[in-house]
């Protein structure tokens, strides 16, 4: 048996706005699913997919404010810097840098409109 791929969940107060901001500011491409029993909305780029569902709160609360540390999505990828300065054009909010961790990654992380943090590395050792 194999595992193949990984899809992060994530709910949202608004999904409308929190898709157009993926679409307009991460460049991602956005499938909508709201007519489904379940009504969610799938975002592309290149071989990640983030799937937005409708939240029944007001707001989000990201892994950072729960538990004191830590990401909500982790994507591996390359040319981290080219990624970087495509983000920081279009106005996202960069929360940490591109630099090299202590466990040998090269990446920096954004905060999405929701206030989740997504963090973009790969292994460099």
């Amino acid at each position: 048996m194999k595992l193949y791929a990984s899809h992060c969940v994530f709910p949202t107060p608004d999904i409308q706005k929190t898709a157009e901001y993926y679409v307009d500011k991460l460049g991602f491409r956005r499938v909508d699913y709201l007519d489904a029993k379940e009504k969610h909305i799938c975002l592309y780029r290149d071989g990640v997919e983030f799937i937005l569902t409708q939240a029944n709160t007001q707001r989000v609360f990201p892994n950072r404010e729960l538990y004191g540390y830590g990401e909500d999505a982790y994507v591996i990828t390359e040319s981290q810097q080219e990624l970087q300065d495509e983000f920081e054009i279009k106005g996202v909010t960069i929360t940490e840098r591109l630099h090299q961790t202590d466990y040998h990654n090269l990446e920096f992380s954004i905060e999405d409109i929701d206030g989740r943090r997504i963090c973009f590395g790969i292994k460099v050792s």
